[in-house]
């Protein structure tokens, strides 16, 4: 099967292109937001092919997967007039949690009966409103990043791309008080001005696995992969206990709060305690094993592309 897709989110769609088809990844001349080409950081097979919007034209498309509202038009123009749904099956894959009042949070492909909305978490589906579109939940999976955890420096790891721009969603404001129980470094793109670690996919891993606790300050966004990646790696973790994360940490894992005092003392406990902090990053990589496993989320990927195709 032939799909196209645009590289939007790294990780996810590192995930997405380990499956059994051909994936259409499209490329300009700028490596822009809307034609950015293949990952140059993440692994990614030989089936993820570049095309350009002239190659694209030509491609005989099976499925449009997307992943943004303006890839409507911008899908219809990258194959000359075919468009997504009417004259290509298509899916569209909500990434995010709704940011609205809870009375407005209307999808943007509402009411179409020529699309199915795909979302990555059950607590997404349940506050987005698609009207009669179809839906569905494929919950993340990630390729196993092998247990690096070593848990030697007695600080915790947060990861947030964006973070002074993201601000309140992101709990970026929330950090000086989780630094009053622990050191806590940042990772991730786009956060110099707080002193925000850039690293590429794999070492940015290891660096993460040298940290006692991963910390997960989010307030309002969809299941973040980092966090699954973290305890993939067999970090225990410290997460407000906001949209999905209460489903996705087991109580061994660490601890899944909305008190901040609750949060700092677990911070404390955890840092305090190595084996304590290495027997739950076990508890923690045997529950993303078991639910966030690549091969489960191919296979339900697999499903729905031959329903829609």
């Amino acid at each position: 099967m032939n799909i196209l897709i645009w590289h939007v989110h790294g990780s996810w769609t590192t995930a997405f292109v380990q499956g059994e088809h051909r994936y259409l990844i499209p490329v300009d001349s700028s490596r822009s937001a809307d034609g950015l080409g293949r990952a140059q950081t993440y692994a990614w097979p030989s089936s993820a092919v570049e095309v350009t919007a002239d190659q694209a034209a030509d491609e005989p498309v099976d499925v449009v997967v997307l992943q943004r509202p303006h890839e409507l038009e911008l899908a219809e123009r990258w194959l000359w007039g075919r468009r997504p749904g009417r004259d290509l099956p298509a899916v569209y894959v909500e990434h995010n949690a709704p940011q609205a009042r809870i009375a407005d949070m209307r999808h943007p492909v509402a009411d179409r009966d020529d699309l199915t909305v795909v979302h990555v978490t059950h607590f997404n589906a349940l506050f987005w409103d698609c009207g009669s579109t179809r839906t569905r939940v494929i919950e993340h999976g990630i390729p196993d990043p092998g247990e690096h955890y070593t848990g030697e420096m007695a600080r915790c790891a947060a990861v947030i791309n964006d973070a002074p721009r993201r601000g309140r969603v992101t709990g970026t404001d929330l950090l000086p008080e989780f630094r009053k129980a622990a050191p806590v470094d940042l990772f991730g793109m786009r956060s110099e001005p707080l002193d925000g670690i850039d690293l590429p996919q794999d070492r940015l891993h290891k660096e993460m696995a040298r940290r006692r606790v991963y910390l997960h300050p989010v307030r309002w966004t969809s299941l973040g992969l980092s966090l699954i990646e973290a305890m993939y790696l067999g970090m225990p973790v410290v997460a407000l206990g906001t949209t999905e994360v209460s489903e996705a940490v087991p109580p061994e894992a660490g601890v899944v709060s909305n008190r901040m005092e609750r949060l700092q003392a677990g911070l404390r406990e955890l840092i305090a305690q190595p084996d304590r902090a290495r027997e739950a990053g076990r508890a923690a990589r045997r529950s993303a094993r078991r639910r966030f496993g690549v091969d489960r989320f191919l296979s339900d990927w697999n499903r729905l592309l031959e329903e829609v195709a």
